[in-house]
């Protein structure tokens, strides 16, 4: 059985082939055209291991090792970077100091996903973009309108009903230029509501609502759509080895640099599953603008302790922790999320 590494680019892959002792038996580059590598690999032997690192097309590639009937692994690519150590860095060494932490057994990977998963995470993660989109956009309005002294009073969101009606009125006041590149603004906040509303239309064709996303909408700030999201996101909860491995997964754990007895958290890390992190972090958002309504659940108390002592945006940070390793349990223990708060309470008057 051979160790099969692959460099992958845009329009090409370096393979790499060594035999059980590391002995290079041939290095190859393969252009990219359907097909191409499942015809190179059918030649070696079935059920080896061929390693890939996470790149943007990883998909098509992983596809076509498996129909050629070999052992994908996929790789992390910062990981492995590092656990490489090349100063130097070319095709044929990436490709080979994969190969190495293949026959050593280190290779950091990380799951794989199915074909019909990745499909249905594409339209749960277009539609977390144009929502990103369409928030860009208004926070870009709300600026405009601050650069002249004008504003949305009195309501809650200057995008609903009534708000548009007043936030209308209000652009009618810019200069000229201005008024007209805010008028196509809100001419394309339009567009991503109508395409939005047609993404959750699909959602909800797509996705019955299983016995996993109801258990995931009874934490705060969790609905139908982010249940979704979550779920695929998630897939097998079972890969995780804890709550605090699905926390970091998801994003929501800071980075720590501690030395000398003294410790220091940073902001959330970005090289994670954005999707999670961001469903996460908006479930959070979601609290804090509820939790005058709940004011005896633990999630408001937590956020208004840590709003006191450290802001809002570590508070939402502690928010997006809680659910995600909340997640975990649920899916694990496939129950019903409980507040630690009021299950407290409830425990000590019984």
């Amino acid at each position: 059985m051979e160790n099969i590494a692959f460099d992958s680019h845009k329009r090409y892959t370096l393979c790499s082939v060594e035999d059980s002792s590391g002995r290079i038996l041939e290095e190859v580059r393969i252009d990219h055209e359907r097909g191409a590598i499942r015809e190179y690999l059918s030649k070696f032997t079935p059920g080896s291991p061929v390693a890939v690192e996470t790149i943007g097309n990883w998909y098509w590639i992983v596809d076509e090792i498996e129909q050629a009937r070999m052992r994908a692994q996929l790789v992390h690519a910062r990981k492995a970077k590092v656990m490489m150590g090349c100063i130097n860095k070319t095709d044929r060494l990436d490709a080979r100091g994969l190969n190495r932490l293949q026959r050593v057994g280190t290779l950091p990977t990380v799951w794989i996903p199915g074909g019909d998963l990745r499909d249905k995470r594409d339209v749960s993660r277009t539609r977390m973009y144009l929502v990103h989109l369409r928030t860009s956009l208004k926070n870009r309005i709300h600026a405009t309108l601050a650069k002249y002294a004008l504003s949305v009073e009195g309501v809650s969101d200057a995008f609903g009903k009534k708000g548009r009606a007043i936030l209308d009125h209000q652009v009618m006041s810019l200069p000229p230029q201005t008024r007209f590149t805010a008028l196509r603004q809100l001419a394309a906040i339009d567009m991503f509501d109508t395409q939005v509303a047609a993404f959750d239309e699909r959602l909800t064709e797509l996705f019955d609502e299983t016995e996993q996303i109801r258990l995931l909408r009874t934490m705060p700030g969790i609905g139908f759509v982010f249940g979704i999201l979550v779920s695929l996101e998630v897939g097998d909860v079972g890969r995780f080895g804890g709550p605090d491995k699905l926390a970091s997964y998801a994003g929501t754990v800071p980075r720590v640099h501690s030395s000398g007895g003294k410790t220091r958290y940073g902001r959330l890390r970005n090289d994670v599953n954005r999707y999670l992190k961001w469903a996460f972090v908006e479930a959070a958002n979601t609290i804090c603008l509820n939790r005058k309504y709940w004011p005896d659940r633990h999630v408001s108390r937590l956020y208004n302790r840590l709003h006191h002592r450290r802001g809002h945006v570590t508070a939402i940070g502690a928010l997006a922790r809680h659910l995600a390793e909340s997640t975990y349990w649920i899916l694990t223990k496939k129950e019903k999320y409980r507040d630690p708060y009021l299950h407290r309470v409830s425990s000590t008057v019984v």
